[in-house]
């Protein structure tokens, strides 16, 4: 990766908080390294986030969702770990795809560059070029930032992450410790049999970070319950740090407290201290207060069926896999003071046994997120059809607008045996299909980064509720700003194709290879399938975007993943009018 600095002071400038985990994963770095964010935003710092993955896949495209979690997608086409969709939830603005860093990435870089002559016949090696390259990337993504928060995924001690704590501590030596801060997030646990908070963990976590030659500044400690003084005391002697910077962070009910709670243990001060530097304005989480409050105490309820198919691995039940949909319900109820039961509905349930489905009316709304290949896919087109046909709130999410189609075209345009490519090759009404482009790319078998990735311009149609929906939220105003810094970018055109830059042109991201085949638009709309969306591509073939039922309380799909723009404080159009719908749904069955 050859990159060149207009102005090396545009890093040199940026304070860095390296973020790393010890004892087990999944103790909530990236929620952590979120808040801290939020933070430091709010005292009127620009301030971004990184997250490293140690994998050697390129990217998390092609990870499996029940191993993995739900793979986030960025404005300009990333396919990240889910962190990142916690940093802009936060943060509350977009995060570019090279604030992702991987293992695969800078392997992949560094042996291109060998084989480019890059490296005027030295002998590559892992020091210095691999610690090299990952620090050329943190400099690049942190560029004219005051504070970049890099979290380093996994923990301390995987044989994976020697390369990264070898470039942070890299990056001390160039600029300097006082501009580098280190945060350890442990978890204490409480086993059952002897019912007490044991610290050893978190001993072991510091003595093997310390390996590295680095040493934490501040630790967040992880529990059940909050840190006592017995045990910070122990950590203090042991890790021989202040006891103010060894910082308690037990379980909460919602994650978008952290920040809150942080701000009482004066997280936010405690490393400005450490480097040495004051607020620029006081913060104000008024509103942000308020809305946690609503997630808390709701006046209201609605419960909401996620119909899903990746739901389980082993004796197990992961639910990452559609963290931000949840999170987007959150967010709509949060901002309309009602709370959101979300019942996860495994869509292979509804194959086994028929009877299942008459379950659902029991729910005021109904969601079909998004998915890959054929298992469970009858079982949410069954769901879809009960949803039409018993007028219940739905709103579907990519592969749910999809098999929406598929269940309009075969039970109300009378096409037989209508399907996907996807799941019937030879099907006689192929509704749902993949473009030449994306077939081409299958042949080759390019398959990494190559679906429709990215976000997206999409023009709504008038008298469309769909419409009603995203000016209500003034997301298309919002829109027009992004819309008006892609038409600079000419790398990026091809987002918005032709679709005409009016007041009705909204942007949502994708993540897909299939698309409803033009060839069967006008049987759909023949039938009563209204179309409220579209994107016109740079060829003149209009690709779906949005479809609604007109007579119907709420039936709206999507072909992108609007979950994705969702953020607290702005939540996303569509997943509000869902919510709104299924109070509605809820006041009229109390009736």
């Amino acid at each position: 990766m050859i990159i060149c600095f207009e102005n090396r002071r545009h890093y040199l400038n940026t304070k860095y908080i390296i973020v790393a985990g010890g004892v087990i994963s999944g103790v909530g770095k990236g929620v952590a390294t979120a808040s801290i964010g939020k933070i430091l935003k709010e005292y009127g710092f620009r301030t971004t986030a990184i997250k490293i993955d140690p994998y050697i896949n390129v990217d998390a495209g092609t990870l499996r969702p029940t191993e993995h979690g739900e793979v986030w997608v960025t404005d300009d086409g990333g396919e990240i770990d889910q962190d990142l969709g916690n940093y802009e939830r936060f943060l509350g603005e977009t995060i570019s795809k090279i604030n992702n860093i991987t293992t695969g990435q800078i392997y992949n870089s560094v042996i291109k560059q060998e084989r480019e002559g890059k490296f005027l016949g030295k002998t590559v090696q892992f020091i210095p070029h691999i610690p090299n390259e990952i620090l050329e990337r943190i400099k690049v993504a942190s560029s004219n930032y005051d504070f970049a928060l890099v979290e380093i995924g996994g923990t301390i001690g995987d044989y994976e992450n020697i390369p990264f704590l070898f470039a942070a501590k890299s990056l001390e030596r160039q600029i300097g410790k006082e501009n580098v801060v280190y945060i350890l997030i442990t978890y204490l646990p409480i086993p059952s049999h002897i019912n007490e908070m044991k610290t050893k963990p978190t001993q072991q976590a510091i003595k093997s970070l310390s390996e590295h030659g680095i040493f934490p500044d501040i630790i967040l400690c992880r529990a059940k319950e909050p840190l006592d003084d017995v045990r910070k005391k122990k950590i203090e002697v042991y890790a021989n740090i202040q006891r103010e910077f060894i910082i308690s962070a037990p379980d909460i009910p919602t994650l978008y407290k952290i920040p809150l709670n942080f701000e009482k243990e004066k997280l936010g001060k405690k490393i400005l201290k450490k480097f040495g530097i004051k607020k620029r304005k006081k913060a104000c989480f008024k509103h942000w207060e308020e809305l946690v409050e609503n997630i808390e105490h709701p006046r209201k309820s609605v419960k909401v069926a996620m119909v899903g198919k990746y739901l389980d691995i082993g004796d197990y039940s992961l639910h990452d896999v559609y963290i931000s949909i949840k999170e987007a319900l959150i967010h709509a109820g949060a901002n309309l003071g009602v709370g959101v039961e979300t019942e996860w509905i495994n869509s292979k349930t509804l194959e086994k046994n028929e009877h299942n489905i008459n379950k659902l009316s029991s729910y005021d709304g109904i969601i079909i997120p998004g998915g890959f290949g054929e298992t469970g896919i009858e079982g949410k087109i069954a769901a879809i059809k009960f949803a039409r046909e018993q007028r219940i709130p739905l709103l579907g999410l990519c592969l749910g607008l999809q098999l929406a189609v598929i269940e309009f075209a075969r039970n109300v345009c009378s096409l037989a045996g209508a399907n996907s490519t996807e799941f019937n090759a030879s099907t006689r009404y192929p509704v749902i299909d993949v473009l030449p482009t994306q077939k081409k790319l299958l042949e080759n078998e390019q398959i990494g980064g190559t679906m429709r990735l990215g976000v997206y311009a999409a023009l709504l149609k008038e008298n469309s509720l769909t419409l009603s929906l995203y000016k209500k939220s003034e997301r298309i105003d919002k829109d027009k700003e992004s819309l008006k810094e892609m038409l600079g970018r000419k790398n990026e055109r091809y987002r918005i194709g032709r679709t005409p830059i009016g007041k009705n042109t909204v942007l949502e991201r994708h993540r897909h290879r299939y698309e409803v085949s033009p060839e069967f638009v006008h049987f759909l709309e023949d039938s009563g399938l209204k179309i409220t969306g579209f994107h016109k591509r740079l060829d003149d073939i209009n690709l779906i975007e949005f479809i609604e039922i007109e007579d119907h309380p709420f039936f709206i799909a999507t072909q992108s993943h609007p979950e994705f723009k969702s953020f607290l404080e702005d939540p996303a159009p569509l997943f509000l009018g869902t919510i709104e719908a299924c109070l509605k749904r809820k006041k009229k069955k109390k009736r």
